[in-house]
């Protein structure tokens, strides 16, 4: 398995929990902001590691360096929290 991949999901299981402890009113719980984060940061670090050139650096040498690693945590906790956010604020609509 892919070790940036995995960086992303670790990332967006942590971006999920950080956005869910800053917005109280759409959390999902511990574990469920959590998984969010997870889907939402293997999710976001493959849509968002093509744009902060994740996908070049692997294909030019396969390994990890600094830049690989910098931008599968930016990409994998930001889809973290932007997936945990919008399940929440689904959450919040259906339950009106």
């Amino acid at each position: 398995m892919d070790p940036a991949f995995i960086i992303q999901l670790l990332s967006g299981a942590a971006g999920g929990t950080v956005a869910g402890s800053l917005l109280k009113n759409m959390s999902l719980g511990m574990v469920g902001n959590a998984l969010s984060g997870l889907v939402g940061g293997g999710i976001g670090g493959k849509l968002l590691g093509g744009l902060l050139g994740v996908a070049a650096a692997k294909a030019g040498g396969g390994g990890l360096d600094m830049g690989t690693i910098i931008g599968s945590v930016i990409s994998g906790g930001a889809g973290g929290g932007v997936l945990m956010t919008v399940i929440g604020l689904i959450k919040q609509m259906m339950a009106k």
